[in-house]
């Protein structure tokens, strides 16, 4: 079935970064338009280590992959983690 809710959100904005961005905003409970791929645990307020967890859960239950903690540790910002994925897929 076709994932209309995972379309691109912005010009130039992978379908995988959307996905992202929609799961993002609901952990951190801010507005999509408050996420971006340069958004990281110092830009968000409310990410914090709890959220980190609760985000890496949402995505690999969304995408169907497993993220290892090294690769978790490496992901600097939203973009990284969504490029992380799409080499997953």
């Amino acid at each position: 079935m076709d994932h209309g809710s995972a379309g691109v959100s912005g010009a130039g904005v992978s379908p995988t970064f959307a996905v992202v961005q929609e799961i993002a905003a609901g952990v951190f409970g801010v507005a999509e338009s408050d996420i971006s791929p340069d958004s990281s645990p110092q830009t968000v307020e409310r990410w914090d280590s709890v959220q980190q967890i609760y985000l890496v859960l949402a995505l690999e239950e969304r995408f169907g992959v497993q993220l290892a903690l090294e690769d978790i540790e490496e992901l600097k910002n939203l973009g990284d983690i969504a490029k992380a994925i799409d080499k997953k897929l």
